[in-house]
C-alpha cells in the first residue's frame, strides 16, 4: 500500500486560490494512476482531476478550466491548482493512487485502493 498525505488546504474568498500537494512515500513510480477526489457536506465523494499511466489528464466538468492536477515525479507529488474558486468547491480533498497501470482513467468509475486523509477547503462568497 502507498501512503499519501495531502496539504495546502484552507479557507479562500470566492475568486481566490489554492494549491494542493499530495505526497506519496516510499517509492510510488512516475507511471501510476493518481488522482483528486473531492466530498461536500452532505454529498458524495466525486473523482475532480486524475492522471493516467500516460500522463492523460481527467477533469470533471465543474472544475474543468480552473483547476490544473500535475505531478512532480521528483519529489513523488501530486499537485492540484485551483483558480477562480467557487463557494461550491467547498469541501474535503483527497488524493487517491493505485499501483496498478491504468489508462483512459473513467471519472465515474476509477476506484482506487490508497487515499490520503484529506485536507478542507472552504471557499467564502
Amino acid at each position: 500500500r502507498v501512503h499519501l498525505s495531502e496539504s495546502g488546504g484552507g479557507s479562500v474568498q470566492a475568486g481566490g486560490s489554492l494549491r494542493l500537494s499530495c505526497v506519496a512515500s516510499d517509492y510510488f513510480g512516475t507511471n501510476y494512476p493518481m488522482g483528486w477526489f473531492r466530498q461536500a457536506p452532505g454529498q458524495e465523494r466525486e473523482a475532480i482531476a486524475t492522471i493516467d499511466s500516460g500522463g492523460w489528464t481527467t477533469y470533471a466538468e465543474s472544475v474543468k478550466g480552473r483547476f490544473t492536477i500535475s505531478r512532480d515525479a521528483a519529489r513523488n507529488t501530486l499537485n492540484l491548482q485551483m483558480d477562480n474558486l467557487k463557494p461550491e468547491d467547498t469541501g474535503k480533498y483527497y488524493c487517491a493512487a493505485d499501483t496498478i497501470l491504468t489508462f483512459e482513467l473513467a471519472l465515474d468509475t476509477w476506484s482506487p485502493p490508497d487515499w490520503g486523509q484529506g485536507t478542507q477547503v472552504t471557499v467564502s462568497s
